[in-house]
């Protein structure tokens, strides 16, 4: 029996549990995929494993259901991998640790990976069933969505039949999603050159910020590390000179950093400590308001000759962190509330020989989404940066006439007594890239309650999870 073997329905957290255990971080989904053949296996059912180790697994319709017609059941089976400074854990090696508390399930000082963990095992417990009735299903487990939908893009629908599809991926149990953005990752690259310089080194830090998924969190006004460290060293330098031996934020694209980390030479010690001390006590009363836990300091380091940028690639780059653009773009004028266009840059980082952003673009408009890649494109080339595009996926369209919005919305609102709230969210979700590749699909997205998603404050509603899944299955009996 497991650390979950208490919670209701069981046997979806069985699964979850048995999920957590295997190392699935995006770029690293050989363990996982092989776990979900050997379930396939253990439960006779016939499967699919391809190259970009996308699993589709097919169960017939039970008796009754035999000829309806098939469903797609779906969900990604890669998890966002961020830690506290104190974890030791290897994310290629280890297993989560994680816990309950009171009605939540929580990982030991890493992000639990609920974002997606939870839909995988709540489509093997029906899968794994032999009491539930339904159609004919096609269990389809992608790849490396969280670095940008690239199994499902990889993906050969000519293998599913299935014209329906519930996408498991959301994050709210009272809203029913139909509708998306669509998005890219924008690469910008600065060549660098460097000059040796004698002087002290101080490390600038930037720590304890709340982070969070750029589509989600986008308009919670939660500051972004690299935005703030650039903010820091154009103030300090208007006081003291210094060299940049490097700046490093954030790991993964679509993820709102909640670190950012600064190297710099200078021999302006007692004025660049004064300039940072003055500059820290602004950011403090200005933004402790919403980012309660913020850290910022300097350390002293040794004195030495260090390699810093030279006096332009410094110039450029101090530049580029001030001027960036960051955050939200646009609103819907439709869709009261939706952020319609936005980009976050949710890593840079600095090497001996160039310096390397990385943005998570997102519009729920494409010609929105051309004319921010474009901004961006001449904004970095200006700049002397070279760029790059990919990942690019469509926005899921809104259905004003689909037969599957109507199901769920009867069939939830009978098992919980009200209706779900119909939205469309600013995030992505594979069912843009399955609608863009599947001519007449009619999809929709749930999911039970979780918060703190692609952070370490990660936590899954127990409760809201055994909801989610009784109204799945009621579903699933009426199609």
């Amino acid at each position: 029996m497991g650390i979950l073997s208490k919670a209701e329905p069981y046997e979806v957290f069985k699964y979850f549990e048995e999920i957590c255990a295997v190392p699935h971080g995006s770029g690293d989904m050989d363990k996982i995929a092989e776990y979900c053949v050997s379930f396939a296996k253990s439960n006779n059912l016939e499967y699919v494993h391809d190259d970009a180790n996308n699993v589709i697994i097919y169960k017939n319709g039970t008796k009754g259901y035999e000829d309806h017609p098939p469903v797609i059941l779906q969900g990604h089976i890669d998890m966002v991998c961020q830690k506290t400074e104190e974890s030791t854990i290897d994310f290629e090696k280890d297993g989560l640790t994680i816990y309950t508390e009171g009605d939540f399930v929580k990982a030991d000082g890493t992000t639990l990976g609920a974002d997606n963990g939870i839909a995988v095992a709540m489509i093997m417990a029906v899968l794994a069933s032999d009491k539930l009735s339904h159609p004919p299903i096609e269990a389809v487990f992608t790849t490396d969505e969280e670095i940008g939908m690239i199994g499902a893009g990889k993906l050969d629908v000519s293998l599913l039949k299935s014209k329906r599809m519930i996408n498991l991926d959301s994050e709210e149990e009272d809203v029913l999603t139909v509708s998306c953005a669509g998005g890219s990752d924008f690469k910008a690259r600065l060549d660098v050159k460097r000059k040796t310089v004698s002087a002290k080194r101080v490390q600038v830090t930037v720590s304890g910020l709340l982070g969070g998924h750029s589509g989600v969190e986008i308009d919670k006004g939660r500051v972004n590390a690299n935005i703030l460290m650039g903010r820091i060293l154009n103030t300090v330098r208007e006081s003291a000179d210094f060299g940049i031996i490097s700046v490093n934020g954030g790991d993964k694209g679509n993820a709102i950093p909640l670190l950012s980390v600064a190297e710099i030479a200078t021999c302006d010690v007692e004025r660049f400590m004064k300039a940072f001390e003055d500059c820290k006590d602004l950011l403090d009363m200005e933004l402790k308001g919403r980012e309660k836990d913020m850290e910022i300091s300097a350390t002293l380091g040794g004195d030495g000759d260090y390699q810093v940028l030279d006096d332009d690639c410094g110039e450029m780059l101090m530049y580029f962190m001030m001027h960036t653009p960051n955050g939200i773009v646009d609103m819907s004028a439709e869709i009261s509330g939706l952020v319609e266009t936005s980009l976050n840059i949710g890593i840079l980082k600095t090497e001996d020989s160039f310096v390397y952003a990385q943005y998570a673009l997102r519009s729920n408009k494409s010609s929105a989404l051309d004319y921010l890649q474009q901004k961006m494109i001449n904004f970095a080339k200006f700049l002397g940066f070279s760029t790059e595009i990919t990942g690019r996926y469509e926005p899921w369209e809104y259905q004003n006439n689909s037969a599957l919005q109507e199901l769920y919305t009867k069939t939830y609102t009978e098992v919980i007594g009200k209706p779900p709230k119909v939205e469309a969210i600013h995030a992505g979700l594979e069912c843009a890239v399955f609608s863009a590749s599947i001519p007449g699909l009619d999809c929709i997205a749930i999911g039970p309650d979780m918060t703190g998603v692609h952070t370490t404050e990660e936590k899954l509603s127990i409760s809201s999870t055994g909801k989610i899944f009784d109204v799945l299955c009621r579903v699933l009996e009426k199609m």
